[in-house]
């Protein structure tokens, strides 16, 4: 496919890699990709990179604070004189970049060497690499008027301390209750009486509409509909792509993206608590979708230490704990760099390229669907315009002439390639998350993961972990039961206000 800039909206694509980036930095995997030969993981990177470089008595560190918390980083760096010091600039945006996207952050604060502290100053402007996530910050963290500071400081004592304040959700769903799931192709609702499903329905909707009328009317004729199955509604809980606050409001949900800015501050961020009025202002507790997922992962394997990944129109990530709490980080993983490879395939969504929902998302597969010998029309093709926009609607018929080709014995050899190829992505993703997450048990799903070819992609992503991570090697896989597929995530959902 031609490189095509295909998050021209969200501002420059990402600078070009220096040698000397490319030196330490590009690493072939031991388990390729069959699809992609040229795929070099981000978590190999950071290994190679730490070989050479972790012995270094230079260190850059940065502080990530945050409404209720603070992240802390730190990373062994060359020093300012070095001729090999881009190597160390690169993948120090990249590190911060990670774990932005993992806690959100109000500011970065950063300490040591002048010129890498610089060279970070000046990719976190409102010019620079990572434009982007300077600009999307406050809208994430409910500030959309605020300014993202970059500031140097003195010493390292000035940077504040690590801090994390965990979210215990409800985990019982007695009672009359509505739940609601708004992902970028449909609106799930679901009625729950006392832990039992009453009824679930399904309602596309176009996530692309600017207008927020249009949003409100369409969940909330959903919901009434849905709610016609219950004798009262005692509460309501939700899920929905993006991040919401701890406090039930759609601060930056990126199935909203065309809303203008101030009109979403004010028709959008508090659409979930008038969602609640509509039904009597009962209790309410809306989360990432990724987290109903990990919930209600750990509700299905009655373990913790969980990562839930949701293969569908985009990459949902979810994380909860040993004893099943929310660690109170946001969980985007869909927007961290999963790919070094400086020719890695863009997306809609950011001006970077090698961003994780391009490989663990449908767009993995849909954009290996040629490459995997299914015969697919021109528009549907990787190269085609409307493949390269925010719409979802082709690429899920794409995934479905995918699915069927798998299934067709003469195409079958060539058309796994794509699942295996989408599981190395997914080992090499796992092994990056478990160095911030402790991952004993990994729940995937979606519709990219059903059928033959999901049992494919795990099989590669356990040899994965095999070949190259065997301390991660204990690492538990779980597809969906049939109990999960039909009501899981509902009653997850629905559990989440306590009353």
């Amino acid at each position: 496919m031609p490189h095509v800039h295909v998050g021209a909206a969200h501002g420059s694509p990402d600078p070009p890699m220096s040698k000397a980036a490319m030196k330490y930095l590009l690493v072939r995997p031991k388990v390729p990709a069959p699809l992609d030969p040229n795929f070099c993981p981000v978590v190999l990177a950071k290994k190679n990179y730490m070989k050479k470089v972790g012995g270094s008595p230079f260190t850059l560190e940065w502080a990530l604070p945050r409404l209720d918390g603070c992240a802390r980083g730190k990373l062994p760096v060359l020093a300012d004189s070095h001729e090999d010091i881009d190597a160390s600039i690169h993948l120090a945006g990249v590190c911060i970049q990670e774990m932005i996207w993992q806690r959100s952050a109000s500011e970065l604060l950063l300490f040591g060497p002048p010129k890498i502290c610089e060279a970070m100053q000046k990719a976190f402007s409102p010019e620079g690499k990572y434009a982007f996530e300077v600009k999307t910050m406050p809208k994430v963290c409910g500030t959309p008027s605020q300014p993202f500071p970059v500031r140097i400081v003195s010493s390292a004592s000035d940077l504040p301390v690590p801090k994390d304040k965990k979210q215990v959700c409800g985990k019982d769903a007695s009672g009359c209750r509505l739940a609601f799931d708004l992902g970028k192709s449909d609106i799930k609702t679901v009625a729950v009486k006392d832990n039992e499903v009453l009824c679930s329905m399904e309602t596309e909707w176009d996530v692309t509409n600017p207008d927020p009328e249009y949003h409100w009317d369409m969940i909330l004729a959903a919901m009434k509909k849905t709610a016609e199955h219950l004798p009262q509604v005692d509460a309501i809980g939700g899920s929905a792509t993006g991040t919401v606050s701890g406090n039930s409001e759609a601060t930056w949900c990126d199935i909203f993206p065309n809303v203008p800015p101030d009109v979403y501050q004010e028709k959008v961020v508090n659409i979930f608590h008038r969602l609640a009025k509509e039904f009597g202002d009962v209790p309410l507790k809306v989360i990432n979708d990724g987290e109903v997922t990990a919930l209600a992962g750990m509700m299905m394997v009655k373990q913790g230490n969980l990562c839930g990944i949701s293969m569908g129109s985009s990459e949902g990530g979810g994380y909860c704990d040993v004893d099943g709490n929310l660690l109170g980080w946001i969980n985007e993983l869909c927007y961290i760099q999963l790919d070094m490879n400086p020719e890695a395939q863009g997306d809609p969504w950011t001006p970077h390229s090698g961003i994780s929902h391009m490989y663990l998302g449908q767009r993995a597969a849909t954009r290996l669907a040629t490459a995997g010998g299914v015969d697919v029309p021109d528009e549907l093709k990787p190269e085609s315009p409307g493949m390269n926009s925010m719409k979802h609607k082709g690429h899920a018929k794409c995934l479905k002439m995918i699915q069927a080709a798998m299934k067709d014995p003469d195409k079958e050899p060539q058309v796994r390639l794509i699942y295996e190829t989408i599981g190395v992505y997914l080992g090499y993703a796992l092994a990056q998350y478990s160095e911030h997450y402790k991952i004993d048990n990994a729940l995937v799903l979606g519709r990219v993961s059903t059928g033959s070819g999901g049992q494919v992609m795990l099989e590669k992503a356990k040899e994965v972990l095999m070949t190259e991570f065997p301390h991660l090697a204990h690492m538990k896989f779980h597809q969906p039961d049939e109990h999960f597929k039909r009501v899981g995530q509902c009653i997850a959902a629905a559990a989440l206000p306590e009353l």
